[in-house]
């Protein structure tokens, strides 16, 4: 019975702890599932947090993405718009232009038809003026006799005609200097440009260096037998004064002279100084010359290129050498002629061979000796038709002084080439006497003309300067005066290259201040 008490004490202590143990059991499974619960609650809290800042940012996104695709809209709407509003007023400004143009040309025809009117007006007015001048005028011939009236309507119709020559001498020398000054100058000036050349200028005079005094007895020789021999073998005057250790050659013939000198120089230094050998210095000088002239025109074909030429043409090329024309020696001349012709035919197309040829035997002529009878371009013309030239060279030789009209371009070249070998400075001299002949015959014309004040010729007779009264010659009339003055020098005077003509007016009005 005590065994079945405690059996049963025992069972409801194990069933209270059971009891206990599962209520514990139980509990701590419930807060598991709580703590569970509160885990996933708050994950999905947690979750929900994140979808909405996500769902927020992507709703941001859009709202700018939104917002930038509607700018990018407004953006390109309104430059269209800008676009069209400054097409509209690029128009209403060319509108505005076009009216303001046709303003002006309204108003310029306006101010034209004003400007006519008065023209009108005036010519009206100038009309009556001279028909009263006519009707006084008429009224003076009545009175006149015959020969007066005619005297009357010349003088009139000689200021009238001033007038006019004026304007068309101006117009005139406008259009050509327009038309050929550029071209011209650029030829002539690029051709002196590419050409240059040493030129001597020689005297009718050759100086001989002795080496003393005691020579120039021996050279006289015996009852001046040796000076006498000398003078009659070379045709030469020599001259012996107290100049010391000098004797001077004189002659005209630059020939002449060089054989002179030659042979004179050779007995000097030979020593033996007699008839005989004199004769015999003079024949080797001689010699000596003529090989002297062949080499030269054998030089000035080489110099110019010009090839094929008579021997006999050569030679007397070569006699050039010895001629002088205002102190220019007539080779080297003929040589720049001749090189100038060919770089101006090249400058213009032309035939440079032929015009090379012309150039360098235009003054052929000039190797004849004074015996033989005509000018130097007709002795030329003859010359070179002897010897079968080409026409083209015959042509510009015979025109080159304008002794007839050019009959090609090739002549005209040649004239051009002459004048500026010629007339450029240090090319020719001439003597004193004739210099100033040739200034007081330039102002003798100019003086000789009505109302010239003054006249000047200067820069050593290349240009003249006229003075005019300035009541008594108005400004048409002074190109009148220009023209006419040039014309009469150009009739009258022989000069090389050219003279400028520069006619002056000037009007001054003075007062004192007291």
């Amino acid at each position: 019975m005590q065994m079945g008490l405690i059996g049963a004490v025992c069972f409801i202590l194990g069933s209270v702890i059971f009891f206990f143990v599962g209520v514990r059991y139980r509990k701590s499974i419930a807060e598991a599932a709580i703590g569970s619960a509160e885990e996933q609650a708050e994950k999905i809290v947690n979750d929900s947090k994140l979808d909405a800042e996500r769902i927020k940012k992507e709703a941001v996104l859009q709202a700018k993405d939104e917002m930038m695709r509607r700018k990018d809209e407004f953006e390109t709407e309104a430059k269209l718009r800008k676009k069209e509003m400054q097409d509209l007023e690029n128009r209403i400004n060319q509108r505005q232009d076009l009216v303001d143009k046709r303003a002006a040309l309204i108003e310029e025809k306006e101010n034209n038809i004003t400007k006519r009117n008065e023209e009108l007006n005036k010519k009206e007015k100038d009309l009556e003026n001279a028909k009263e001048r006519e009707i006084e005028a008429l009224g003076k011939i009545a009175k006149m006799s015959v020969d007066e009236a005619k005297k009357a309507m010349m003088d009139d119709l000689k200021e009238d005609m001033t007038k006019e020559m004026a304007e068309y001498i101006r117009q005139a020398e406008e259009n050509a200097k327009e038309v050929a000054d550029k071209k011209a100058k650029e030829l002539i000036v690029s051709t002196i440009q590419r050409y240059a050349t040493d030129h001597t200028s020689e005297a009718t005079v050759t100086t001989v260096s002795l080496p003393n005094d005691d020579l120039k007895g021996r050279i006289i020789g015996r009852e001046g037998r040796n000076i006498k021999t000398i003078e009659t073998l070379t045709g030469i005057d020599l001259i012996i004064d107290d100049t010391p250790d000098v004797i001077v050659l004189s002659s005209f013939d630059p020939i002449r002279r060089e054989v002179a000198r030659i042979a004179i120089e050779r007995l000097i230094a030979d020593g033996r100084i007699h008839p005989g050998k004199i004769e015999e210095m003079i024949e080797k000088a001689k010699g000596e010359v003529e090989n002297t002239i062949k080499e030269e025109g054998e030089r000035a074909l080489y110099e110019t290129g010009v090839m094929n030429l008579h021997p006999d043409l050569i030679k007397l090329l070569g006699k050039l050498k010895y001629r002088t024309s205002y102190g220019q020696n007539v080779l080297n001349h003929s040589i720049e002629v001749s090189n100038l012709c060919g770089l101006l035919a090249e400058e213009l197309g032309l035939d440079v061979t032929i015009a090379k040829r012309a150039g360098l035997l235009h003054d052929i002529g000039k190797s004849f000796d004074q015996d033989v009878e005509g000018t130097h371009v007709s002795l030329g013309v003859e010359l070179l038709t002897k010897y079968k030239e080409k026409e083209e060279v015959i042509w510009a030789v015979e025109a080159h002084h304008g002794d007839v009209e050019p009959r090609s371009l090739e002549a005209i070249l040649v004239q051009i080439a002459d004048t500026i070998s010629a007339s450029r400075p240090g090319a020719r001299r001439e003597t004193v006497n004739a210099y100033i002949k040739r200034l007081q015959k330039l102002e003798e014309i100019c003086n000789s003309y009505k109302g010239v004040d003054k006249s000047y010729a200067i820069q050593a007779g290349r240009e003249v300067r006229i003075i005019v009264k300035p009541e008594q010659i108005d400004d048409d009339a002074i190109v009148v005066l220009a023209r006419d003055v040039a014309n009469q020098i150009e009739k009258e005077m022989v000069y090389p290259g050219q003279i400028k003509v520069n006619v002056v007016r000037e009007t001054r009005a003075i007062e004192v201040a007291k």
